[in-house]
């Protein structure tokens, strides 16, 4: 994924080991993924980390979205559901 056009993070190679970080902040990307995976919320998320801004998180949720796309998901009728399963 190119975190480079995302706009809620920059990376500096001298802070932070290089490693992608939310914009002006020493907060890791990794934390928000690690931490929602753990079941924290976006509430308690800006609490642990306040410097962390709401609008941050749905940049980056987004930028996910849109990266996470393929053209087969983009056009009409055609299913995503796993192969050799009926729907939900």
């Amino acid at each position: 994924m190119d975190w480079s056009e995302c706009t809620a993070v920059e990376r500096d190679h001298q802070l932070v080991s290089g490693t992608w970080v939310f914009r002006g902040g020493r907060i890791p990307l990794v934390a928000l993924f690690q931490n929602l995976a753990d079941g924290v919320s976006l509430g308690e998320l800006t609490e642990i980390f306040p410097e962390v801004t709401t609008e941050q998180v749905r940049v980056v949720l987004e930028h996910v979205a849109q990266s996470s796309k393929g053209p087969e998901l983009l056009e009409p009728g055609v299913s995503t559901e796993k192969a050799g399963q009926g729907p939900a």
